[in-house]
């Protein structure tokens, strides 16, 4: 059985970022990649809000450039998706499909949230081409354009109010005719004026065209007709999903699966197990504030690997 100082479980922004101030400390981390290494960044287009590039940079190169770094000062990396992991002592247990178990004295979980999608024809294929889930990474883009947003939660609101700063106008599309979202961020929506609404319609497709989308096809659910909201872009506000089911009853999770953390801190109810980036993020959900919760993620865990070195000098002293 291989066995490591420290196991990064994630190859998004936090965990790259954790791999190298984990591999600049000489504790050799081991990296494993999951079946997207890189994290959502990888399908994204230009980045244009990651501090230090002033013309923008594309996700899949910034990603690249992370791991090559870790890479650098001599993180490892293996291909995998962790299926189980043993949390109750350490050393630490984590099954790797494809590798067998490993063991750790001390594992970063920096797995992330996935969006979710609609799962309707023309969605994920052009994810980058008009269709986006996160308002504060391309919003910009689509200043002087028509955005069509769907959900009808809080973030649905809060990223319909965002995107009006950009777009020419906003319309908000839900599949009921009540909102799930509280009576203060409704409002909000409802007193701007660039926000329409076409509420109680089921999205059917997005439509694509040759640069971009055209639209989101939709069925009007009292009548049945079908209709096209066109639109330069269509934005998916449906929630996240944090990739956690591996971990199983292995560690203290909120009531959505997120990694519950220490406030301040990246430790969670296991010590020598650590958390950063989307997977513990209910809030910011950014590249650079996944970055530098791995920063964080990385320091406690060297910290927690220094004084939990301690020699025993019984078995001298006895003889």
């Amino acid at each position: 059985m291989s066995k490591y100082r420290t196991i990064v479980i994630g190859t998004g922004p936090a965990g790259l970022t954790a791999a190298i101030y984990l591999a600049r400390a000489n504790l050799k981390p081991l990296v494993i990649e999951g079946l997207q290494p890189g994290g959502q960044l990888t399908t994204t287009t230009e980045v244009e809000n990651f501090p230090g590039f002033p013309q923008g940079i594309m996700g899949p190169e910034l990603m690249d450039n992370m791991r090559k770094q870790a890479e650098r000062f001599g993180a490892e990396f293996k291909n995998g998706w962790v299926e189980e992991v043993d949390f109750s002592k350490p050393p630490f247990k984590v099954k790797v499909g494809g590798i067998g178990e490993l063991e750790a004295e001390s594992i970063i979980i920096s797995t992330g949230a996935s969006a979710r999608y609609l799962g309707i024809p023309g969605e994920q294929e052009n994810v980058g081409r008009g269709v986006s889930t996160c308002a504060t990474c391309d919003g910009f883009f689509f200043r002087g354009k028509k955005i069509v947003v769907v959900g009808g939660g809080d973030s649905a609101m809060e990223e319909a109010s965002f995107l009006t700063r950009f777009a020419t106008d906003v319309t908000l599309v839900h599949r009921r005719d009540e909102l799930r979202a509280s009576k203060i961020m409704q409002d909000r929506a409802r007193s701007n004026e660039k926000v329409k609404w076409a509420l109680n319609r089921t999205p059917l497709e997005v439509v694509p065209e040759a640069l971009g989308v055209k639209g989101l096809k939709v069925r009007n659910n009292e009548t049945g007709q079908e209709e096209l909201l066109e639109a330069d872009g269509v934005f998916i506000a449906i929630g996240h999903t944090p990739n956690t089911g591996f971990l199983g009853n292995a560690i203290t999770t909120d009531e959505h699966g997120y990694v519950v953390v220490k406030p301040g801190t990246t430790e969670t109810n296991i010590p020598g197990v650590f958390a950063c980036g989307d997977v513990q993020d209910t809030k910011y959900r950014q590249a650079i504030t996944a970055a530098g919760s791995g920063c964080m993620a990385a320091m406690d865990c060297e910290k927690f690997l220094e004084g939990s070195i301690v020699h025993d000098w019984s078995e001298t002293l006895d003889k």
